[in-house]
């Protein structure tokens, strides 16, 4: 009975713990779903914000790629409307150049025809003289025969001689008045070429010097630009290879040296040493070399700011800094860059009328005294010298030929040697170009007045006009028309040999025949 209950009771207890568990498992498993449930819309609502935060930065970064790409294409687009306006302004030029090539082209032509009209006309003239001149010699001679009973063979022996004097003296003028027209015509038309590229073309000039001062704030800096014993004074002048002249002149210290990089490098480093005040051996050493150095990279710099001004495309770096040292240089008076500029101007504009190579002629003329800019150690003549270097640094042989020559040292084999010499006779004959001292222009007109008075027959000479002309004065009992002809040009030629000189010289041989007779 006892076990029956026992029984009974278990069963529905175990049934009972079983229907708890069951329930137990299904509200765990519900807890569990709904906790999968909340962390997959988490991860979800987590994906999302990654994803719209990767959207916005990827959206960022297209448009910063749109902005950089936009940038980059107006960038080129400037670049190529720059090179578009560039090739625009060079066809321009080109455009203006063939213009008055063309106009020149005009000119020589007009210029052609008008000369073939006259020549043209000249040979009609001649013509008619002819025909005139043979209707006066039938007429003389049918008038010798009927005065004289001459043969024919004498009355045409002697009229010839008759007729010999009037022919030649007539075919003597005629030759005289076409060389002189031909003459005045290509004098003319060489004015005119010349006339026309000084006018376009103007330089500075400078003053031949071979001492500077540098300004002091008082003169109690002299003492100390002396030193102790002079020792400053030593210092300076051994580290820069200059003359330093400190005399009674209030203010002012004098730089002396015929080496005008010299000169310079001194004068800068003696305006620091007074600016700075501090002036002992090691510190003027220290200035000294700064100084150097600043000029040498002055001299690098105005070579490469010619070469780009001019366009005149590649030139050697070597050649670049021989026109850089230029700018330290003078001859009688005249800065030598701005007279190889000047020149290289010229040389140009004149190639330009003779429809040369401008750009091989403007070489020439930039390159025809880089031979100044080489230091005593070579030996030679600056035109000589220069043709060496630039052969060496691999210029044409037009261009060597044209350096060698602008002084007439080697023979000139192209038209562009003979441009040199015209262009660089003009620079350095121009008003104002040149400068040379008292004395050695008083020896110049004492030398020209000498090359005259040696020849016979001459009574006095006179070297006016700055020298550019000499007056001869010749004894008219001694000297004929004829002599006095050949002894201008003989005296003219001596001063082409004998001396040198800017331009031309003019030489005139005076003869005067005077009458007296007294009434009493």
């Amino acid at each position: 009975m006892l076990a029956a209950i026992s029984v009974y009771t278990t069963v529905p207890a175990v049934v009972g713990a079983a229907l708890a568990g069951y329930i137990i498992r299904f509200m765990i498993d519900k807890l569990t779903e709904r906790g999968a449930l909340q962390t997959k819309k988490r991860i979800l609502a987590e994906a999302q914000r990654e994803a719209e935060q990767t959207k916005r930065e990827m959206e960022l970064q297209a448009k910063q790629n749109v902005i950089q790409r936009r940038e980059e294409f107006e960038a080129e687009v400037r670049q190529t409307r720059n090179e578009l306006r560039q090739t625009e302004r060079r066809l321009d030029k080109r455009e203006d150049s063939l213009d008055e090539k063309e106009a020149l082209l005009n000119k020589k032509e007009k210029f052609l025809e008008t000369a073939e009209k006259n020549v043209t006309e000249q040979r009609k003239e001649l013509s008619l003289l002819e025909d005139r001149l043979a209707a006066l010699d039938e007429k003389k001679q049918q008038e010798l025969y009927r005065i004289s009973s001459l043969t024919r063979e004498e009355a045409k022996r002697m009229l010839l001689e008759s007729l010999r004097e009037e022919v030649e003296s007539e075919c003597t003028d005629m030759v005289n008045e076409k060389v002189a027209h031909a003459t005045r015509v290509a004098q003319q038309e060489a004015r005119r070429i010349v006339v026309d590229s000084i006018e376009r073309c103007a330089a500075e000039t400078t003053s031949e010097a071979t001492v500077c001062t540098v300004e002091l704030p008082n003169d109690d800096l002299k003492g100390r630009i002396i030193g102790r014993e002079g020792r400053n004074i030593r210092s300076f002048e051994k580290a820069s290879g200059v003359d330093v002249i400190v005399d009674d002149t209030p203010g002012v210290v004098v730089l002396s040296s015929f080496d005008s990089v010299r000169r310079e490098a001194a004068r800068l480093a003696m305006e620091r040493l007074v600016a700075d005040g501090r002036i002992h051996p090691a510190r003027i050493e220290e200035a000294v070399k700064q100084a150097t150095a600043d000029v040498e990279r002055a001299i690098n710099e105005t070579g490469e700011e010619v070469c780009y001004e001019l366009e005149l495309g590649k030139i050697p770096d070597p050649l670049k800094r021989l026109l850089g040292r230029l700018k330290f240089r003078t001859s009688f008076g005249q800065s030598v860059l701005d007279h190889s500029v000047q020149v290289c101007e010229l040389a140009g504009l004149m190639a330009a009328e003779l429809d040369l190579d401008v750009q091989l002629a403007r070489r020439c003329g930039l390159l025809h005294d880089i031979g100044k800019a080489l230091d005593h150690h070579h030996e030679g003549s600056h035109a000589a010298l220069g043709a060496e270097e630039a052969r060496r640094r691999g210029e044409s042989a037009t261009v060597v030929n044209a350096i060698a020559a602008h002084h007439e040292e080697a023979a000139p084999e192209s038209l562009y040697a003979g441009l040199m010499i015209a262009a660089d006779t003009i620079s350095a004959s121009r008003p104002g170009a040149r400068r040379e001292t008292l004395e050695r222009y008083v020896k110049r007109l004492e030398r020209l007045e000498n090359l005259a008075t040696q020849h016979g027959g001459v009574v006095r000479a006179f070297a006016i006009q700055a020298g550019r002309e000499v007056r001869v004065l010749v004894n008219s009992n001694k000297v004929h028309d004829q002599a006095a002809e050949r002894l201008s040009h003989d005296i003219a030629r001596e001063i082409e040999e004998e001396l040198q000189y800017p331009g031309e010289i003019l030489v005139t041989v005076v003869r005067e025949s005077r009458f007296q007779d007294v009434a009493h």
